[in-house]
């Protein structure tokens, strides 16, 4: 069994762990909670969470060598989308914590200390 990975996932894996500081730990209860807006999961598991905020979840349960195309197509649109919202951050007030939540859906807290040290 070939367990090796293709240089581009490997550098793709690491951007998207670098986007997504939260664990699926934390990713999934916020996923499940009225703060994540009117998207909170409901009672039922799958409906009204946002697709993307599950897919994420399940990448982060996965081993790199466990990918595949419809994960790293994820990933992708994830990197792009936390770093274009990184990009542009709003002043302050309800347009700070939607920009805030849509992040967090995403699997990226703002206000989580960087553990890569990219201050």
């Amino acid at each position: 069994m070939n367990h090796r990975v293709a240089p581009e996932t490997e550098e793709l894996w690491d951007e998207f762990h670098r986007a997504v500081n939260m664990s699926s730990e934390e990713l999934r209860p916020w996923l499940l909670t009225d703060a994540s807006g009117t998207d909170g999961m409901p009672a039922e598991p799958d409906l009204g969470v946002p697709e993307m905020g599950r897919h994420v979840v399940r990448i982060l349960r996965k081993r790199k060598v466990d990918l595949t195309e419809d994960d790293l197509d994820a990933m992708r649109q994830v990197v792009d989308r936390v770093n274009d919202l990184l990009a542009h951050p709003p002043g302050t007030g309800a347009s700070n914590e939607k920009w805030r939540h849509s992040l967090m859906d995403l699997g990226h807290d703002p206000l989580k200390p960087d553990e890569h040290g990219d201050d």
